[in-house]
C-alpha cells in the first residue's frame, strides 16, 4: 500500500495520497515511522488509531493514513481524474505452495474487488512482484485491460511494474529486439 502510495507521489504528479489500512496492517505495522524514514512527518490526527493521520513532506507532498474500510486502499488524484487501488500482500521470497497460492489468490481478489466496485477513474490492482503474480498478471492482462483495470506489481524495493503494459508489449512485440 506504502510503496505504491509512495510511486504514485514520485512519477505520477499525484500531491496527496490516501491509504485505507484495515485494522490487522496497523496492527503489525508502524506507519508514522515508516513514512517519518522518508521525510513524512505527522501534521494532523485522523480518527481512534495512533497511526491516523495526514502525514506531510517538505515539498508540500502529503499522505492521509485513514484506517477506514469500503473506500480502495489507495486513492489519489491524478489531473482530473481518480485512480483507486486495491493492495494485496504477500511473502515475496518462497516456494512455499500456500504462500504461492496467497499471492495467486491475493491478485484474482484485488481485481475482484475493482469489478465490483463501479468505475469512478482508474482503477488498479496491485500485488507483490513475483514470478507467480506476473505469469497471472500477463494471463489477465487483456480482460483486465477490457474491464478497465490496470495490474500493478510492486518489487521488494518498492519499484513499481505495469504489469498490463508489459503483457500488451510483450504480445505485441514492442520492445523485443530481434
Amino acid at each position: 500500500m506504502l510503496a505504491y502510495a509512495m510511486h504514485l507521489l514520485r512519477t505520477q504528479g499525484a500531491h496527496d495520497v490516501h491509504i485505507h489500512p484495515d485494522g490487522e496492517h496497523g496492527k503489525q505495522f508502524d506507519f508514522g515511522e515508516w513514512l517519518g524514514r522518508r521525510g513524512f512527518i505527522k501534521a494532523s490526527r485522523l480518527g481512534s488509531t495512533a497511526y491516523g493521520g495526514v502525514y506531510r513532506s517538505a515539498t508540500n507532498q502529503s499522505v492521509t493514513v485513514h484506517p477506514k474500510s469500503g473506500v480502495g486502499d489507495v486513492v489519489a488524484q491524478l489531473g482530473d481524474r481518480v485512480l483507486l487501488a486495491e493492495c494485496k500482500g504477500g511473502i515475496i521470497n518462497t516456494r512455499h505452495s500456500g504462500q504461492v497460492s496467497r499471492l495467486r489468490r491475493g491478485l484474482c481478489e484485488a481485481v475482484g474487488l475493482l469489478m465490483a466496485t463501479p468505475p469512478q477513474g482508474r482503477q488498479v490492482a496491485v500485488v507483490p512482484l513475483t514470478d507467480v503474480t506476473l505469469r497471472l498478471a500477463k494471463r489477465l492482462a487483456g480482460r483486465c485491460t477490457s474491464a478497465g483495470i490496470e495490474i500493478a506489481l510492486v518489487d521488494g524495493r518498492g519499484a513499481v511494474l505495469d504489469a498490463t503494459q508489459a503483457a500488451i508489449a510483450a504480445s505485441t512485440g514492442e520492445g523485443n529486439d530481434q
